[in-house]
């Protein structure tokens, strides 16, 4: 058991809210935002940092393959996924609703 299979999970997934904020053309938060993680990055930024969170879980996939069966080696990327997809949604929940209201 790879515990770098569950962190492919958390980058796959962080990279998709970026990857899609990019391609609609849409500012969204990055760790490079002013304030970090809340401020709205460019689609560029995005873009970049959403490939990079998608190269980066290719690699370390590609460094331990995972057969398409249920055992610990596909359960670890996808409970890092839903993790970390449980906190973002959380968290970019509450950085929305801030902004709303601060309209």
């Amino acid at each position: 058991m790879h515990f770098s299979l569950f962190f492919a999970g958390v980058l796959f997934c962080n990279s998709i809210p970026h990857l899609i904020s990019a391609l609609c053309g849409k500012p969204f938060p990055t760790p490079f935002a002013k304030p970090r993680g809340i401020g709205d990055s460019t689609p560029l930024v995005n873009l970049i940092w959403g490939f990079v969170n998608f190269s980066a879980g290719l690699y370390l996939l590609a460094r331990h393959p995972v057969a398409l069966k249920f055992d610990a080696n596909l359960l670890l990327p996808l409970v890092g996924g839903l993790a970390t997809g449980i906190y973002l949604a959380l968290h970019f929940g509450k950085v929305q609703a801030n902004k709303r209201s601060n309209n």
